[in-house]
């Protein structure tokens, strides 16, 4: 039979070269000897050509062969394609039996004999010949087989034809669009960030009455999109169809849904998170873990509320909660410093009562100790250490000590720290770093540094334990809290040795150099801070201001300031009003006013402080003028109220130049804004009118002072015997103070 001429023939020559024709060439029937009385089975016929097919391309002619071919079955004929060694000794075979078909009865092999082709090719990595291949499927109208369409689709993926890709998908017959199909297209679109087409076949996946339904791999692909990649909104929409696979029978597993409620809780997504489980729970196959997870979540915002609603939730679906479960709900109780709810819940676990029996661990146990410390029952604690060891043999590890050491520390019991130390250590219990510095922070916070420093030494050399930046910190801001700043500095060079200090300990060294007078040195620490990467904050940087201001240097301070600025941190309220003190209190009002402008520029509005050293400054240079003028200005253009303070500078300042009646108006128009005069007001107006002997102004002020139960002190009560026993006054002074409880001078 000839092999009609066909436009396919143009693809069958890229891949097959012209062999020489040969005469000598002998080629050997697929028949068994002649002399054989049986013919041969289907097995010999197909393993006869297999090797017939592999050892020549000059098999074309032999007519024998052909009809020998053509009686095999099409499961052997597939089976010969699968042996063949190269794609175009495959193709060759296809395009013979798609030319000469068998009986009509016998459905032609032709779609598993291309796939054939197609795997051959796709080992041979020959990327055109691929593409080829596809065009032939499509001249001869030979349908893809499912795993031909996979390995196309794979391969357009590869070489970044998607468009290729769900063209092919699209064109396949609906028998060959099975779930494996569908689960490799699905994958391949998410890796290529194409969300909407992925999404639309997912959805036609999950329709109640589809053909191929989804499958375990398919909530795989689904689930590694959403634990893996970032898809933002595209989240929300895969998590929406989550519930959907359970009415087709698939269902996630615990350990993948514990893993995204983690995950949506993590990102702030409670509700999304809540809502999936509670669509989850009608297929009756959740377990603790993903409502463990959310009870975590929840627990984090303090949704006490929902934490009920999902416990009850639980319940009702007989989900058992596990020790998990239970440590979780004790570490919010905890934390919410409903420590009793927490001890009731452990005597409920133990006995049953609620229908679940489960055995408390030692994590538990720590966190109801440490619970019990938080809220200085730390005795309650140390019972309950001993109910652990009694009820269920449960060795105390370094937490359980770590826990009670550090509430007996909190409560300055140091002593008994000491013993719970002491008998971990006769227990056989190591102590660790955290150990070393909850003793170190108790003593130092108790007033015991040397011992502080005498046990963090025997630590180092007993049992090797070094301490870490917490550990030097905590020293060192103690050391500089007493002013022993050599033995804080000798502990820093220390802590340098074994590795670079933290920020704390910088920021303790730096504020106890500057408290102790020494702002040059603590502007050395700070160059050493930054050269070793750490930021200086705002705190840190009005330390040193405050510090170099205190000693006078001004400009110092403004260089400080600069580098603030430059480094990106704002001047706040307290870095200008240091400032204005003290340059005003240099007498250098210009610079003063400078960083008041500066200050309102940046947005930080004058505070009563601000007013006060301005005012101040300007009375106590003899400018009173210039400070009535400010606080005019205080009260009409800012929303600062003056207090009792500033009316005490300007009172005494005018009673001082001996305008009493300007004193006077002050004291009347401080009580009409409802600030309360004190003692210290009234000694400055009562000295400024004996001064002018001024009684009847004498008396109203005594007066106003009764009425507003404001009781005199010492410095009242000279300035009265003097002047009124002077006047004849007697009576008046003790009338005045009887019922008054003199106090002493502020």
């Amino acid at each position: 039979m000839k092999t009609p001429i066909s436009t396919s023939k143009l693809y069958v020559h890229r891949f097959l070269k012209p062999q020489k024709s040969s005469t000598t060439t002998h080629l050997r029937r697929l028949s068994v000897a002649p002399d054989s009385t049986q013919p041969p089975s289907q097995e010999e016929l197909t393993k006869t050509a297999v090797t017939q097919l592999k050892t020549t391309d000059d098999w074309i002619s032999d007519t024998n062969l052909h009809q020998q071919l053509l009686t095999l079955p099409p499961q052997s004929l597939i089976k010969i394609a699968r042996q063949l060694e190269t794609s175009s000794k495959a193709l060759k075979f296809f395009h013979f039996i798609h030319d000469n078909p068998s009986q009509p009865l016998s459905p032609l092999p032709l779609p598993s004999i291309f796939q054939t082709v197609l795997e051959l090719a796709m080992r041979e990595e020959d990327s055109g010949s691929l593409v080829d291949l596809f065009n032939l499927s499509k001249e001869l109208k030979v349908p893809l087989t499912p795993n031909s369409a996979i390995l196309l689709i794979r391969y357009f993926f590869r070489v970044k034809k998607v468009e290729e890709s769900l063209q092919l998908y699209n064109e396949l017959d609906p028998d060959a669009k099975n779930t494996n199909v569908k689960n490799t297209l699905l994958g391949l679109l998410w890796r290529s960030n194409n969300f909407e087409d992925a999404h639309k076949l997912l959805d036609e996946m999950l329709q109640p009455d589809t053909k191929f339904p989804p499958n375990e791999t398919t909530l795989s692909i689904v689930f590694s999109v959403l634990l893996r990649w970032n898809c933002g909104k595209e989240d929300e929409k895969i998590i929406g169809l989550i519930p959907k696979f359970g009415r087709h029978g698939v269902f996630p597993c615990n350990v993948w849904l514990t893993q995204l409620i983690t995950r949506l809780c993590r990102s702030y997504r409670n509700d999304k998170a809540w809502d999936l489980l509670y669509e989850l729970m009608e297929f009756g196959k959740l377990e603790a873990g993903p409502c463990n997870a959310l009870l975590s979540g929840l627990s984090k915002e303090r949704n006490y509320k929902r934490i009920n609603l999902l416990l009850n939730k639980m319940k009702e679906n007989s989900i058992k909660p596990d020790i998990v479960t239970f440590g979780m709900l004790v570490n919010h109780l905890c934390k919410s410093r409903r420590v009793d709810d927490a001890l009731d819940m452990l005597k409920k676990m133990k006995e049953g009562s609620d229908g679940i029996s489960i055995k408390p661990d030692v994590i538990l146990y720590n966190t109801l100790i440490d619970g019990l410390c938080k809220v200085g029952r730390q005795e309650e604690g140390f019972l309950l250490m001993e109910q652990m060891k009694q009820e269920h043999n449960y060795a105390p590890n370094v937490i359980t000590y770590n826990c009670l050491i550090d509430g007996f520390c909190k409560s300055g019991e140091i002593e008994r720290a000491q013993d719970l130390f002491d008998q971990m250590n006769k227990e056989g219990v190591v102590p660790n770093v955290i150990t070393v510095n909850t003793l170190v922070d108790g003593m130092c916070k108790h007033g015991r540094i040397s011992n502080a420093m005498e046990f963090f030494r025997k630590m180092q050399e007993e049992k090797g334990i070094n301490g870490n930046a917490v550990t030097f910190s905590t020293l060192i801001s103690a050391f500089c809290n007493v002013n022993n700043i050599d033995k804080a500095m000798r502990l820093f060079d220390e802590m340098e040795s074994l590795g670079s200090p933290d920020a704390v300990a910088y920021y303790s060294l730096i504020s106890g150099l500057t408290l102790a007078g020494r702002p040059d040195d603590a502007g050395f620490i700070a160059s050493k801070m930054k050269k070793a990467g750490f930021l200086m904050d705002l705190v840190t940087y009005n330390t040193l201001i405050g510090g170099f201001c205190r000693k006078k240097k001004l400009d110092k301070a403004v260089e400080i300031l600069k580098d603030m600025e430059d480094s990106g941190i704002k001047p706040d309220s307290v870095t200008y009003n240091t400032l204005i003190s003290y340059f005003t209190q240099n007498g250098d009002f210009e610079s003063a006013h400078k960083f008041l402008k500066q200050m309102v520029k940046d947005g930080n509005a004058p505070t009563v402080v601000t007013y006060g050293t301005l005012i101040h400054a300007y009375c106590v240079s003899g400018n009173v003028d210039e400070g009535l003028n400010l606080f005019e200005e205080m009260l009409i253009t800012s929303k600062v109220v003056p207090n009792t303070v500033i009316y005490n500078i300007l009172i005494d300042s005018l009673c001082k130049c001996k305008k009493v009646d300007h004193a006077l108006s002050l004291l009347d128009g401080m009580l009409q804004k409802g600030v309360r005069p004190n003692a210290t007001t009234y000694n400055a107006i009562l000295k400024g009118v004996s001064s002018r002997n001024r009684l009847e102004d004498g008396f109203r002020v005594m007066k106003l002072m009764t009425s507003q139960g404001c009781n005199p002190d010492y410095i009242t009560m000279e300035i009265l015997n003097d002047w009124l026993c002077s006047v004849g006054e007697v009576d008046t002074l003790k009338q005045f103070v009887e019922g008054f409880q003199v106090s002493s001078a502020a």
